[in-house]
């Protein structure tokens, strides 16, 4: 009998969960391109734009996190989860994947309990070192558990299903030119570059940090390609200069890393994975407002081993400039950090994930 190769996937609200599906559903369609890929997601969030642009069907279900202040919506989130569920459900009747893929985001707790009702195999991915609440709650419903850290095993019960294999890094991400990379953006070969990431949605601080402190790093001649987040663009487009590209969103990241000397990002998961990946040295901005101080615990892995540096949220605008400005210029601590982080990458986390789940569908 023909095996079917077909898979869903739920995640997104975020890149940090949704980049590290399609890295492996980009996998899995090199090996398997007659594989039928599903992307599960809302409707006003990243993976709305990004999945459709890398070519992969996409549909929505309505569905919302639960906040831990108290607000309006959450008096929602009981109508909008049921029927986030029956939505997974017809979903995932019409499309009858033999695997289903969550990534831990909220969106992907509906679409993976339905999998599993109609009898789908079931893969959870976890990219942060403390596990979300959507993979701990999925994790009896599923085949196995491929975590980014070590250290997120003591947070699973059925330790059985779990494997270290890496956070999968997109297919298309590689080193280019310097120079090439730094003509795309209109920036020019002479000066030092500082690529700053506030994350998909931005980061109000950041921008806030570099807006404080733009008029210095030009005068050391440093030039800057910044991601403001669509929310802040507006805001702070008028700092833009020969000098400093911005942007709310950056769409050719394998350019953005290729041109930059130094990274000042948040610490989620797909960064971390991306740069650890790529070998670039970086400063890491842990977010406070994410479940459990995830990105600070992400980031201390990193510092505790020499392979990058932490400027925590509430010290931004006292330490960043004379952070930026000593190491940027620094070319043996720079060389240092990127021989160190790439210790932390496991490149072939993709092919590994993509092959289990084509193994899973075969003994469907």
């Amino acid at each position: 009998m023909k095996t079917i190769y077909r898979f869903i996937f739920a995640g997104g609200g975020t890149g940090g969960h949704l980049y590290p599906a399609l890295a492996v559903a980009q996998k899995v369609r090199q090996l398997k391109p007659e594989a039928e890929i599903l992307f599960v997601g809302t409707k006003n969030k990243i993976e709305a734009k990004v999945v459709p642009q890398s070519n992969f069907n996409f549909k929505t279900i309505l569905i919302s996190g639960f906040s831990r202040k108290f607000n309006f919506n959450n008096l929602l989130f009981p109508f909008k989860l049921t029927a986030g569920l029956i939505q997974s459900l017809i979903i995932n009747m019409n499309f009858k994947p033999r695997v289903a893929i969550g990534t831990g985001a909220y969106v992907s707790g509906p679409v993976i309990w339905a999998a599993s009702v109609l009898g789908a195999k079931i893969i959870l991915l976890e990219q942060n070192s403390y596990p979300g609440i959507t993979n701990r709650l999925l994790e009896k419903k599923a085949d196995e558990i491929h975590l980014t850290y070590e250290e997120s095993k003591k947070y699973f019960r059925y330790k059985e299903k779990l494997f270290v294999t890496g956070n999968p890094v997109r297919v298309e991400l590689k080193l280019i030119n310097k120079e090439e990379a730094l003509k795309r953006f209109s920036l020019q070969t002479t000066k030092k570059t500082l690529l700053v990431l506030g994350g998909s949605l931005g980061a109000k601080s950041i921008n806030n940090a570099v807006a404080y402190a733009i008029d210095e790093l030009v005068k050391n001649d440093i030039q800057i390609l910044w991601q403001t987040g669509k929310l802040y663009f507006d805001e702070y487009k008028k700092y833009e200069r020969n000098e400093v590209r911005i942007l709310p969103f950056i769409d050719d990241m394998q350019a953005a890393y290729s041109a930059c000397d130094l990274v000042l990002a948040r610490a989620g998961a797909t960064t971390i994975a991306e740069v650890s990946f790529l070998g670039l040295p970086v400063i890491f901005v842990p977010s406070t407002n994410v479940a459990a101080n995830h990105q600070i615990l992400n980031a201390k892995v990193l510092v505790e081993n020499n392979a990058a540096l932490m400027i925590e949220d509430n010290n931004l605008q006292n330490e960043f400039l004379d952070k930026i400005i000593e190491l940027i210029n620094n070319e043996d601590k720079l060389n240092s950090l990127r021989s160190n982080i790439k210790k932390f990458s496991k490149p072939d986390a993709a092919d590994v994930i993509a092959e289990r789940i084509i193994k899973l569908a075969e003994k469907f």
